[in-house]
């Protein structure tokens, strides 16, 4: 079965069908394009993964075109690629096998905001920004923060979480519910709005994280959370990395409830001050975040630093008003252009891996050698409160050597944290770049997952090439 899939998807490279083409300009009048520009825009990310441009791109407005535009697809097995706002990492965007890229950022609607509920539902194409300004003035936020404008519908596809997933969780915690259109155009709502339910496979886990291979996600529904009463920051610089580790690990083990906790090595704060204008010490530092009364909001200040002067800290600065916070954390958003500004006609090899909190500090400890023995910048970030960081390989990806020399990097990270019983990715997802890794991660497990794809996707024309090996 698995041969007719995948030849069927190959069978589509050679470009898009008149009828079809005609079909789709018919439904959508100006919103369908085959411009060179537009068909470029929509087939990169923000990493060093090359451009796979699509065939054509639809802008759509509704569920029911979306449906509408899958049904056609379907007829002529021509792939299908779902955009949000093209802020992905490993290549999902990419049309490998060519295709209709249906971009959903027209479709930014906040259809209902529950606040006795504590819930959401909004259209795929609305931001995380848009989000938590309209819900300001409710008293209300939204906590999942990957950085970037990304919209909901892709952080939902991704299985997103970010800088306070070591309070709030990820996407996969935060997601109740899904309106989704299937791979022959029907659509669906995975669960009701309650807490909790027992009845049935949970068909939104499924879809959280299956990056638009199993169905295109058109509507979330989300749990929201009240503002909190009080919120102070502090950046904590430290003489090594593996002092900084330590205390974060030392604070998730205490059981002290921080919002946020986020690693930078020396590079990454000497690239954010140039970039944000800021005058951090030049060392690894913690950004931390703490949210709750004014009264817990301190205790768990002066917790972490009475733990960080046992750790060695240089230093512990605290910021309590939200200019210095804000300011604080969008140097913390912006450390992928800060780093990329240290040779700007580079890009970012931008990889990620997560591991259990206590094989964090050997696993940030070995990568440091191949850190210091690169030939190009390396950073490190990291939301090291739930073992999760980045790497940012500053490359040309026209010099091979550098490619090759990024890969064996990357192939090292990997390895090393699946033996310590991690995984090669916390929240980049797969796309095409952690493709290699996964029959690694979960052996015979792909199997299941293919089984799955092709119940779902019989034709394999749902964003085809990502997430699963293709034989």
């Amino acid at each position: 079965m698995m041969d007719a899939v995948v030849t069927s998807s190959r069978a589509l490279d050679r470009g898009l069908p008149a009828e079809l083409g005609e079909s789709l300009k018919a439904l959508l009048d100006r919103r369908f394009s085959v411009a060179a520009a537009d068909r470029e825009h929509h087939g990169r990310g923000e990493s060093y993964h090359a451009t796979r441009a699509p065939d054509a791109v639809c802008y759509v407005e509704s569920t029911e075109e979306i449906a509408a535009i899958v049904r056609l697809c379907a007829a002529f097995r021509i792939p299908v690629i779902a955009f949000g706002a093209g802020t992905s990492l490993e290549g999902h965007v990419g049309a490998v096998h060519g295709g209709v890229c249906i971009d959903m950022s027209r479709m930014n609607a906040i259809l209902a905001v529950r606040p006795e509920d504590l819930d959401v539902t909004v259209q795929a194409g609305v931001t995380r920004q848009q989000l938590n300004t309209h819900l300001r003035d409710a008293g209300l936020f939204f906590p999942i923060d990957p950085g970037g404008e990304s919209t909901i519908g892709g952080m939902a596809a991704t299985r997103a979480s970010g800088t306070n997933a070591v309070r709030y969780g990820t996407m996969r915690e935060n997601v109740i519910s899904l309106t989704a259109v299937t791979a022959d155009g029907e659509i669906v709502r995975t669960s009701r709005r309650a807490r909790k339910s027992s009845a049935g496979y949970d068909l939104t886990r499924l879809l959280v994280g299956s990056e638009g291979t199993l169905a295109i996600i058109t509507e979330v529904t989300l749990r929201l959370y009240g503002i909190p009463e009080a919120v102070s920051a502090a950046v904590c610089a430290f003489s090594t990395i593996d002092d900084a580790v330590s205390l974060v690990v030392a604070v998730i083990q205490c059981g002290i409830p921080v919002a946020r906790v986020e690693l930078l090595d020396t590079t990454t704060v000497q690239a954010v001050n140039r970039f944000s204008k800021l005058g951090l010490k030049e060392a690894p530092t913690l950004f931390f975040e703490f949210h709750g009364t004014e009264a817990g909001v301190r205790e768990q200040a002066g917790t972490v630093k009475a733990l960080g002067a046992d750790f060695g800290a240089l230093d512990f600065t605290a910021a309590s008003d939200a200019d210095s916070r804000n300011r604080l954390w969008k140097a913390r958003h912006d450390t992928h252009y800060a780093v990329q500004s240290l040779r700007p006609s580079a890009k970012i090899w931008s990889t990620d891996v997560c591991v259990p909190i206590s094989a964090l500090a050997p696993c940030i400890h070995e990568t440091q050698a191949d850190i210091a023995g690169a030939s190009f910048p390396i950073s490190m970030v990291g939301h090291v409160g739930d073992g999760n960081f980045h790497l940012g390989l500053v490359i040309d990806p026209a010099n091979e050597r550098e490619l090759t020399e990024a890969a064996a990097i990357n192939d090292r990270l990997v390895r090393r944290a699946l033996a310590l019983d991690g995984t090669c990715t916390g929240e980049h997802g797969v796309g095409t770049g952690k493709i290699k890794f996964m029959r690694l991660e979960h052996g015979p497990a792909v199997e299941m997952m293919k089984k799955v794809k092709r119940a779902l996707d019989p034709l394999n024309i749902l964003n085809p090439g990502k997430v699963l090996p293709e034989e």
